[in-house]
């Protein structure tokens, strides 16, 4: 696989010292131009106050790069014909040569293929609402339960069935725990109201689960860290639960099905919250960035 680790994470990864894997789709698909190139750099710093390597991933004319250098980040950020990459379009976009942002699935294997055992993003997808009649999952939950990669995250994205989601989490084997949370964030919301069976509160805590993991060897799978948003940057509840719902009837008037629905619907809340639910999303994101820093230090300290 034609791979271009940068020389800080390679050294990095050679030295023991903590890395925390970041996706790519943020920059390219989830923030308006200029501000994403902006918020990429803010959260690679981010990555350094917590005492850890920020290793952006990418794939770059054909290239997976794990690390991205300023002009890396500037193309992902700047350059319109950027693809969004699942991991199951990785093997054409490296045949033919193409630049593509990572998701949360691509990102967590191309980390765990490198080493990188930490990785911060927003939300991960999940089951979609009306899944009796449209079988739509989200990859990321089966690529999770094949990688040895702790995500930390802010549940999944609230647009989803969040309690089918946790059961198919629980089936696949892939284990969650709150930090500092007895019940599962809501993404935009400090929670969803689904509780969860562990909680940890500290960094040294997650590492330990992690180590825990290391010990027991068997099958692989991730450990996800739900990360709750501050309840002071969370988007308003009552807005939240009333955009929402338009938002979901107008998919259904316009007739938005299968993977065209999580992009309508995170633009009919931007737009209908006037930018309140993108500042909540950022809040989540970067909070989840810092934490993760700080757990990918821990593990690397000695117990």
């Amino acid at each position: 696989m034609p791979t271009h680790v940068s020389e800080e994470v390679r050294e990095a990864l050679h030295e023991g010292h903590p890395v925390v894997a970041l996706e790519s789709t943020i920059i390219a698909h989830g923030l308006p131009r200029p501000r994403n190139l902006t918020v990429a750099r803010e959260l690679e710093a981010l990555v350094r106050d917590g005492g850890a390597v920020p290793a952006t991933i990418a794939v770059v004319d054909g290239t997976v790069r794990i690390g991205l250098d300023e002009a890396g980040l500037a193309r992902i950020a700047e350059d319109p014909s950027v693809r969004k990459l699942g991991h199951r379009d990785l093997a054409p976009a490296l045949a033919t040569g193409a630049t593509g942002a990572t998701t949360v699935s691509a990102t967590a294997l191309l980390a765990d293929t490198a080493g990188i055992r930490v990785f911060a993003t927003g939300g991960l997808g999940g089951v979609h609402r009306e899944w009796a009649e449209t079988q739509d999952e989200s990859a990321d939950l089966r690529l999770l339960a094949q990688v040895g990669v702790t995500v930390v995250c802010a549940g999944v994205k609230s647009i989803l069935d969040v309690p089918a989601t946790l059961q198919r989490l629980e089936t696949l084997g892939v284990t969650v725990v709150g930090y500092g949370t007895e019940t599962f964030p809501g993404f935009y919301l400090t929670s969803s109201g689904e509780r969860v069976d562990w909680t940890v509160g500290t960094p040294q805590g997650v590492a330990r689960v992690m180590r825990a993991q290391d010990e027991l060897g068997g099958p692989r799978s991730a450990l996800i860290v739900a990360h709750p948003v501050a309840p002071e940057r969370q988007l308003d509840p009552a807005l939240h639960d009333r955009v929402l719902a338009e938002g979901l009837a107008a998919a259904r008037e316009k007739g938005v099905t299968g993977q065209a629905v999580t992009p309508f619907l995170l633009e009919y809340l931007t737009t209908h919250t006037e930018g309140a639910s993108l500042e909540a999303n950022l809040a989540a994101v970067r909070g989840n960035v810092w934490i993760a820093a700080r757990i990918a230090s821990a593990y690397r300290a000695r117990p």
